[in-house]
């Protein structure tokens, strides 16, 4: 009954995360097999990274001719805000053994993260609960990128809205988060310092520069408004 409860429980708080993932791996299937990367690559990718977001990027930049340095360079900076959602998981995963870490750690994303970190924070969400959450969205993701390959051939490139997909999702777990002023500040702030930095510095490092800043402005108004009460 119990493995019963925790997958439960994990399968009802990731469904509307592997709903998300398809049109999302839908469209980088898609953009992948029109780049001409082979659908066993595509699945390998997906495996291995688990990243849409750096995933897109290397797509893109394999279309474009970029050096394999300069993706993985590129990749990297991009998907070095795991650190700062990895950190805040490891304040409810105290204790845990290195094997259990590691594998909850490969699974954490920008959706998963949302997820178990506001069930995290209301009580009552265990360890193997957010584990099955990472881990159905893997396999979602996983499926619908080489789904997307697969098909990509009878898929017109921003077909439906396709193209769209990781935008809107990324949009949807923005207001998912704004759960006060100070949550609405730190939104304002990433979007004001990204754009910014995206017009006025080249490159991908726009991400990390402005989760940092926001984090940390985040952080200072969160402290001032403790003070004051």
């Amino acid at each position: 009954m119990e493995k019963k409860r925790i997958l439960g429980q994990g399968a009802a708080a990731a469904w509307p995360i592997c709903l998300g993932y398809f049109p999302v791996g839908l469209a980088l299937g898609v953009l992948a097999d029109q780049t001409g990367i082979p659908f066993w690559a595509v699945g390998l990718m997906s495996v291995l990274v688990f990243a849409g977001s750096a995933q897109f990027i290397a797509v893109a930049m394999l279309a474009a001719g970029a050096s394999a340095w300069s993706i993985v360079a590129t990749t990297f900076v991009v998907n070095l805000r795991h650190v700062l959602m990895s950190s805040a998981l490891a304040v409810f995963l105290p204790g845990l053994r290195r094997r259990f870490l590691s594998l909850f750690a490969y699974g954490i994303t920008d959706e998963s993260f949302a997820v178990n970190m506001a069930r995290f924070r209301k009580g009552r969400w265990d360890w193997w609960s957010a584990l099955v959450v990472n881990h159905l969205s893997n396999l979602a993701w996983i499926v619908s990128t080489m789904a997307g390959s697969l098909a990509g051939q009878f898929i017109p490139q921003g077909a439906l809205g396709i193209d769209y997909a990781l935008t809107g999702m990324f949009i949807c777990l923005l207001v998912y988060q704004l759960r006060g002023r100070i949550y609405v500040l730190t939104g304002v702030v990433a979007a004001i310092i990204a754009t910014a930095w995206y017009l006025l510095v080249p490159g991908n490092s726009y991400i990390v520069v402005a989760s940092a800043a926001a984090a940390t402005v985040g952080f200072g108004a969160g402290r001032l408004a403790r003070r004051k009460r």
